[in-house]
């Protein structure tokens, strides 16, 4: 990244504490890149929450829903790339990956790896935005499809976290909201275990993961034993199914 004269950028958004601004976790283990995006991504109409490795990022990804990661592919232990196929195992969330080898042969491994875009250190703060809004913006109609999620007489919105039976709150602990948020990415697809053990940060047995979905049943159907929105598929993992 070039000096920090450029960080003046094109000029403040809704600022980091906005409800409805992006979302954006950046993972890198140069600290002062960190502060400086965190800064420059903050003036410019971002919410940015940081980390300095990917043990890091996993903690805040099994806690918080973020519109886009941001990601340093040469980092110690799990790097970028391994992160990267991990996570679209388990989901669809937008990634553009940092790196200081622009080679061909890197930038079609990160693209390979499931990254929507690819760009190399040193790099002009703006063109990192630029690049940002394009991925939001041809992520937006996919998106918007996942906005709200209904399958009986429930309504899960995967951006808050909440799910509703009718004009009723359905209380949910973090485990459980990851779980469902994970299956609502994918509706109608079966979920491995161990990809929502992953997803979700339950390190260990995958019997976890099945402890959670028997709670998350009994909140949800009618028959736990029965279940017919979150059902179990043989040999591979949990689906969610809506209407």
């Amino acid at each position: 990244m070039s000096q920090p004269e450029p960080l003046a950028g094109p000029g403040p958004g809704p600022g980091p504490g906005a409800d409805d601004a992006p979302h954006v976790l950046v993972v890198d283990d140069d600290q002062r890149l960190r502060d400086l995006l965190r800064r420059y991504l903050s003036e410019n109409g971002f919410r940015v929450t940081a980390a300095g490795d990917a043990a890091e990022a996993r903690h805040h990804l099994s806690a918080i829903h973020f519109d886009l990661l941001v990601l340093d592919v040469m980092m110690p232990g799990e790097n970028g790339l391994e992160l990267t196929r991990s996570l679209r195992a388990t989901g669809e969330m937008p990634i553009l990956l940092l790196t200081a080898m622009g080679e061909a042969a890197n930038r079609i491994a990160g693209l390979e790896s499931g990254a929507d875009d690819y760009l190399a250190k040193p790099f002009e703060p703006r063109e990192l935005l630029l690049r940002m809004q394009t991925i939001l913006r041809r992520r937006s109609g996919a998106a918007s499809a996942a906005v709200l999620i209904q399958f009986g007489p429930f309504r899960f919105e995967p951006r808050r976290g909440e799910l509703r039976r009718g004009a009723t709150a359905i209380r949910l602990t973090q485990a459980e909201t990851g779980l469902l948020r994970v299956l609502a990415e994918s509706p109608g697809t079966a979920v491995s275990r161990e990809g929502l053990a992953e997803a979700i940060g339950i390190q260990g047995s995958v019997r976890t993961v099945d402890v959670q979905m028997t709670r998350l049943r009994r909140k949800i159907e009618a028959d736990p034993r029965y279940p017919r929105y979150l059902q179990t598929v043989r040999g591979t993992g949990y689906v969610l199914i809506p209407d």
